[in-house]
């Protein structure tokens, strides 16, 4: 009885061991891969080539959005970033170059430094929005940034339709010389006529450039103040440096009496006299004085050009 138990469980033993798989199998089985058969390999690398194909299409998206931003800030979707769709502007903001809003370049600036980005943006919409209607701004102290903007400005303008007048606004206590010839040339460079508003002040440089507008379409609005005077400069150093710094202002100071004896039709003498020390007139007086062509209220409805009337035909 005791035999055939053990042969029993000999027995038992023997099949447990024959079912079970060695353990050479049970390592082999946990290293081997989990892999697809054949048929399905396919479908595989293509779904993994679609998902490569998905990022790639949201960076370019991105990478338009960041264009449009640069070519159109004002054009903008739902969610704050440049739209995707849609025509872009016909004109856009040279200033807006410098800070774009776009979805991958945001507003830099120093912490606690400039005004709330906020402001910025919305003072750039309207200065967008006032080229777009062809009315640029020379405010503040005349300088080189100043003149590269606003020349490149007027470029544009006159690329863009030459038969249509530009209305630039005059806010500015002067500057640079050279900086202000620039404007005054590109003034005179291009074919469009434009038409200079002063608003506030314009001394100095600012005077001369709101008397190089097209003549007739000089003005001023009716509390502006106007400031002419002779070129201020310095110099030190050696006495030939000194002396070829005092031939250039001289020349500047010539040049400038010069051309404001022609614009204001003032004799040469006179114009030397009052602008040895500063000479400040009020709009009535600058029109008076031929800076200025008239005194309005109202710039806007002034400047647009009234329709010709059309003659009747008088009856046979």
């Amino acid at each position: 009885m005791a035999s055939s138990v053990v042969r029993g469980v000999a027995a038992g033993a023997a099949g447990v061991a024959a079912s079970a798989p060695s353990r050479t199998q049970q390592v082999e089985h946990r290293q081997m891969p989990c892999t697809l058969s054949t048929p399905f390999r396919g479908a595989a690398l293509k779904t993994k080539s679609l998902a490569v194909n998905r990022k790639a299409s949201q960076k370019a998206r991105s990478i338009v959005a960041a264009a449009e931003g640069f070519r159109s800030p004002g054009l903008m979707s739902e969610q704050g970033y440049p739209g995707l769709s849609g025509a872009a502007s016909p004109i856009t903001s040279i200033s807006n170059i410098e800070t774009p809003y776009s979805a991958l370049m945001g507003d830099i600036r120093a912490d606690g430094q400039g005004p709330p980005p906020g402001m910025v943006e919305r003072f750039q919409g309207v200065i967008s929005q006032l080229f777009q209607h062809r009315i640029i701004r020379c405010g503040g102290a005349v300088d080189d940034d100043m003149a590269n903007i606003i020349v490149a400005q007027l470029l544009y303008l006159d690329a863009a339709d030459p038969g249509k007048d530009i209305i630039m606004y005059v806010n500015s206590p002067g500057g640079s010389v050279t900086a202000g010839m620039a404007i005054f040339d590109t003034m005179r460079h291009i074919r469009c006529d434009v038409s200079t508003v002063c608003v506030g002040l314009a001394a100095s440089m600012g005077a001369f450039l709101l008397s190089g507008g097209t003549k007739g379409k000089r003005y001023a609005l009716p509390n502006a103040r106007i400031m002419i005077h002779q070129p201020l400069g310095g110099a030190q150093g050696q006495q030939t440096d000194v002396e070829i710094q005092a031939n250039e202002i001289l020349h500047h100071k010539a040049n400038l009496n010069g051309y404001l004896a022609y614009h204001t039709g003032q004799p040469l003498e006179k114009i030397v006299s009052d602008t040895d020390r500063d000479f400040f007139m009020s709009s009535k007086e600058a029109m008076e004085y031929g800076l200025i062509d008239g005194v309005i209220s109202n710039p806007l409805k002034a400047l647009t050009p009234t329709p010709t009337p059309t003659p009747t035909p008088t009856p046979a």
